[in-house]
């Protein structure tokens, strides 16, 4: 089968395309025939090397996917071929033609997601559901302030949030991210490369500020989230890409919580809950993963570019 491999760890062009084994699946194990990869920020970290969790070289990329199940192992009750499922994480990585998963690390994929869709749904639905419920304990009536609203995550929060009853406010750099966010449901969208977004947001409210941020790029935002963040608020920070400098009274004066999280710290107990809840929220519609660009999967160095450089609009994916 043809897979993405990386040997060397650097910059995107080092994966590269090859022929590998296609992998058999015993006990607990499934393999999944992949239809479309998901593409995450993540991926572009682990590849780098630098990340705490940084794969053994060499390695094939991707911890979301969706497809149809192949075969099974001997002791696999879950699954059976042909079943359409989406992946929570893989043993062989998912930029490839198949994929070997624990039977843990699947989810079931209804009917009316696509597998591009699909491919879309794991590291952005979980993250964001992790981020607002079991992190922050979001609560139907308070407002979320969603930063990068128009990326994976962000439209992934923007759709839990609305679904339970918070009113919604985010922010994209864009007028083709700010439409995207709007249809997808936030009550609010503000530009945030306007210096004055955060004061803005805090004058749209009332002056009550916001109970909820979610912090896509907290090295950049974090100092400055408290202009916007209403008392006893609580700022979950999900991703970062450098340092800061930081000022801890800021977090004395409003006695707030800020929460660091990494889905890599979910316990299976948690992960179960959210199998369940993606699979309720794909199935009534009130989810709804938004697909930027399907890319060959030879163009993975692109995709890695892509989402890192360009402007966040929906997901991109890999087909193999």
């Amino acid at each position: 089968m043809k897979a993405i491999v990386v040997r060397e760890f650097g910059e995107p062009e080092v994966m590269k395309l090859e022929d590998v084994e296609i992998p058999q699946p015993t006990g607990f194990h499934v393999l999944v025939k992949i239809y479309a990869a998901g593409v995450n920020p993540v991926d572009t970290y682990l590849r780098t090397g630098i990340h705490a969790h940084a794969p053994k070289l060499p390695y094939t990329p991707g911890k979301d996917a969706a497809g149809v199940v192949e075969a099974v192992g001997e002791s696999v009750q879950r699954w059976a071929a042909g079943d359409r499922v989406y992946t929570a994480d893989s043993l062989t990585g998912t930029y490839a033609e198949f994929s070997l998963c624990d039977e843990s690390q699947l989810g079931r994929l209804p009917e009316n997601v696509t597998f591009e869709q699909g491919a879309g749904v794991w590291t952005p639905y979980a993250t964001s559901y992790r981020a607002l419920f079991q992190k922050a304990g979001a609560r139907a009536g308070e407002t979320v302030l969603i930063h990068g609203a128009s990326g994976g995550v962000g439209i992934a929060a923007v759709q839990w949030a609305k679904n339970a009853g918070l009113t919604v406010i985010g922010t994209a750099s864009s007028d083709e991210g700010r439409k995207l966010v709007s249809d997808c449901g936030a009550d609010a969208v503000f530009d945030h490369t306007d210096e004055d977004h955060l004061t803005d947001i805090h004058e749209s409210n009332g002056r009550k500020g916001v109970d909820l941020i979610i912090e896509m790029l907290a090295n950049v935002n974090l100092e400055r989230d408290f202009e916007a963040l209403a008392m006893f608020g609580r700022i979950i920070v999900v991703g970062s890409r450098g340092n800061l400098e930081f000022t801890p009274r800021l977090v004395m004066t409003k006695d707030a919580t800020v929460y660091g999280m990494s889905l890599f710290n979910s316990s299976q107990t948690e992960r179960d809950a959210i199998h369940t809840a993606i699979f309720n929220g794909l199935t009534a519609g009130y989810l709804k993963p938004v697909v930027r660009e399907a890319i060959p999967l030879a163009d993975a160095p692109r995709a890695h570019h892509e989402v890192i450089e360009s402007k966040a609009l929906g997901k991109i994916v890999l087909e193999p």
